[in-house]
């Protein structure tokens, strides 16, 4: 090969290395350096709302009030999966500072239970604008962050009335309140009423403990009301009713459950219970938050709403009698009469031919 031509072809290889050095120059130039995913990153899970709940002096493990609303954050838990907190208040002194302790946590609502709760609350309310409240067994706060639960205890007892005045053999009644307030009295004129409309010749014996929460005392009231004659005993008062119900079982007379079914603790004692949905009305309230039409005010759980009844789980209720119950239940519906709920109430009461 002669030198001219060595040298043309040397120099047409170096023309083709320094085109291909300023492609490859060029294409790095056009990929981006850092380009982004495009995959979808994980989405953070969303923490739980966290519901709080304030017992009254009860306490949880009262098989009745306290207990009920508890059962009402159980399903909330397990429907919308919010986590559910509580604090147990060893006196009414506990209410103020137990509200405060949440609503600083900055909770999603905070429930105080029972109408002893009425001033704390309100204090609580103004204090912590911004935070979602509920009462139980109050109304009247007029705070538009507080959901005020309240219901017709009046119509519940009436039917268990209905039915202890039917089940009597010795036309003497028992009814043990726990502490002598307008809502407790709900309980006992709704309850005489009952027995009135289907025996309006038993006595109602009635006396108050003084407590939502001494045994010993709803015992010793229960044994003194059957040495006068009753056997059947109705009581309005969270865990003072265990010790109706323990003397029930040794003494052999029938006891009235309330709030929810307490046939459990003795299922050969327990005629029925009063129910009063305490568990409802917390849940649906919490179904308003998770849903945002929460609200403040009153909401009433009563017959008509399936809010009070009565239960027998136990089956210790005949099918008559339980045939006369519904009757009047109905009706009660129905708004065919109006059950007393008051001392002034009951006087004047007339009982439905029905």
């Amino acid at each position: 090969m002669s030198r001219k031509a060595l040298a043309l072809m040397l120099s047409i290889m170096l023309v083709a290395m320094m085109l291909a050095g300023c492609a490859g120059s060029q294409n790095a130039a056009e990929e981006p350096a850092n380009e982004p995913s495009t995959e979808t990153p994980a989405e953070t899970p969303e923490e739980a709302l966290v519901m709080g709940m304030i017992t009254d002096t009860g306490g949880l493990g009262d098989q009745s009030f306290n207990d009920s609303a508890w059962l009402g954050l159980e399903k909330a838990e397990q429907d919308f999966g919010i986590e559910r907190k509580v604090l147990e208040s060893q006196s009414a002194d506990d209410y103020s500072p137990n509200l405060v302790s949440f609503a600083e946590e900055e909770i999603s609502i905070i429930y105080g239970v029972g109408f002893l709760f009425d001033e704390s609350m309100k204090a609580a309310a103004d204090k912590f604008p911004e935070q979602k409240f509920a009462i139980i067994d109050s109304q009247g706060l007029e705070k538009d962050n507080v959901a005020e639960i309240v219901f017709a205890e009046n119509e519940g007892s009436f039917l268990v009335g209905v039915i202890a005045g039917l089940t009597t053999e010795t036309n003497k009644i028992g009814f043990i309140g726990g502490m002598k307030f307008p809502l407790i009295e709900k309980f006992e004129y709704g309850f005489k009423a009952g027995v009135k409309s289907v025996n309006p010749e038993a006595e109602v014996i009635v006396n108050y403990a003084d407590s939502f929460e001494d045994s010993a005392k709803g015992k010793e009231i229960a044994l003194v009301q059957h040495q006068a004659g009753a056997d059947v005993i109705f009581h309005a008062a969270g865990g003072v009713g265990a010790g109706l119900i323990e003397a029930a079982k040794e003494e052999g007379f029938w006891a009235i459950g309330v709030d929810q079914d307490q046939s459990h603790l003795a299922p050969e004692a327990v005629l029925c219970s009063m129910l009063k949905r305490v568990d409802v009305g917390v849940y649906t309230v919490a179904q308003s938050v998770i849903d945002g039409t929460f609200a403040g005010g009153t909401t009433v759980f009563d017959a008509a709403n399936d809010g009070v009844g009565y239960s027998d789980l136990a089956g210790n209720v005949p099918e008559e009698i339980k045939a006369e119950a519904d009757k009047y239940l109905e009706e009660i519906k129905a708004g065919t009469f109006v059950v007393p709920s008051t001392e002034a109430e009951f006087e004047v009461f007339e009982a439905p031919a029905l």
